[in-house]
């Protein structure tokens, strides 16, 4: 799918008027709190083919948090190595 013409970036289209707008118009006013209060993350291609939908990346992921609280770190090695008399 082609994407459409892009205009200037400060042009409105034409049907909007910015008498329209209550108050002067700001960029990108709520830029901040949408990056603070989003979660999308975004997967790499060879990733994201892995996983057919939501669902999946949720069950894969659940999954690997669950190994990662059950299994038991390894032991530290014993301190009484062999050493080797020369």
């Amino acid at each position: 799918m082609k994407k459409p013409k892009q205009t200037e970036k400060d042009e409105l289209r034409t049907e909007y008027k910015r008498s329209d707008f209550a108050g002067t118009l700001v960029r990108g006013k709520y830029a901040k709190r949408l990056r603070e209060s989003s979660n999308v993350v975004v997967l790499r291609p060879e990733v994201a083919e892995a996983f057919p939908n939501e669902e999946a990346v949720n069950t894969a992921l659940l999954s690997l948090i669950k190994i990662a609280r059950t299994t038991t770190r390894p032991t530290k090695r014993s301190s009484r190595r062999a050493r080797v008399r020369g």
